[in-house]
């Protein structure tokens, strides 16, 4: 069935793998230009979890079934990416995300959060922190990106070379996709070939706006922003880390005076997917010590 119906039997496995999770998909629409779709489940203190670069809000469903038995957990995709908005000539830096994921969770009635946050989810989480200090309770960053002037990966080199034009982490052929997993993660879960040649299509149609969110990211340095900030802190770090070098991570401990810091060893850049429960578990214990 994988073979002949791709696309029915991807759209089946993600649907199974949220109903395991308690997450239900929704939308909220803010007129034409701009939408969110995000999945939610769970009741108690919101929990808004934010994906990474080529991501989709998908990327937190398998750990969130560790997270809904406590939280009211968020995951939306980024404007951008996903299912969510493309508003015609927008800016993509952090902190116009930041504005817009502001405006949903106001929609959203919610006004006081804890936040979380994946490579470029990570950095827009630090910046919403940095822009809206009384309203974000307590930020975990995985693997975050932001700060642009700490010691880089092999990796990293590439993308920021030539003006993305060997950027491994965008799609451009189908072929791309199938070396994506293992530059981005140490454990990576199986997935068949024929759900990665979905998800390459769905890149694939998206790689020109993706190149210049790209460019988006990079122009924004969190150091500045983040220094001193008070807000409490969970650091995680996958010790193989390709894309973003684990050695920020200290770097980060050190700007950020109430965080703490876990380097989980034989773990890449997506430690939500490589190891899902392991992660539930140090955030659910950063939690009961705030």
């Amino acid at each position: 069935m994988v073979q002949f119906f791709p696309e029915k039997s991807f759209a089946f496995a993600l649907d199974s793998e949220r109903k395991k999770s308690g997450l239900i998909r929704k939308e909220i629409h803010f007129g034409r230009d701009l939408h969110y779709v995000y999945l939610e489940g769970g009741q108690g203190e919101p929990l808004i979890l934010l994906h990474g670069f080529g991501a989709d809000k998908d990327n937190f469903t398998r750990m969130a079934r560790f997270l809904t038995p406590h939280y009211r957990v968020i995951i939306p995709d980024h404007t951008g990416f996903g299912e969510s908005a493309r508003p015609e000539g927008a800016s993509y830096t952090p902190e116009e995300q930041a504005k817009r994921l502001h405006q949903m969770a106001e929609g959203l009635g919610i006004t006081s959060m804890h936040m979380g946050g994946s490579s470029m989810g990570g950095q827009i989480a630090m910046v919403y922190a940095s822009m809206y200090p009384d309203q974000v309770e307590s930020l975990w960053l995985l693997n975050p990106g932001g700060l642009w002037d700490g010691p880089t990966a092999n990796a990293w080199e590439t993308m920021v070379a030539d003006n993305n034009e060997k950027n491994p982490l965008i799609i451009e052929k189908e072929e791309d996709i199938f070396s994506l997993p293992s530059l981005v993660m140490e454990k990576a879960p199986y997935t068949p070939k024929a759900f990665l040649r979905v998800i390459a299509r769905e890149r694939m149609e998206n790689a020109t706006l993706e190149k210049r969110i790209f460019k988006d990211i990079l122009s924004s340095n969190v150091r500045e922003k983040i220094s001193g900030l008070e807000t409490p802190t969970l650091i995680v770090w996958g010790s193989e880390d390709k894309v973003l070098h684990p050695g920020n991570a200290e770097i980060l401990h050190g700007l950020l005076p109430k965080s703490s810091l876990i380097l989980m060893e034989g773990i890449g850049h997506l430690p939500m997917l490589e190891a899902p429960e392991q992660s539930a578990e140090d955030y659910l214990n950063f939690r009961k010590n705030l």
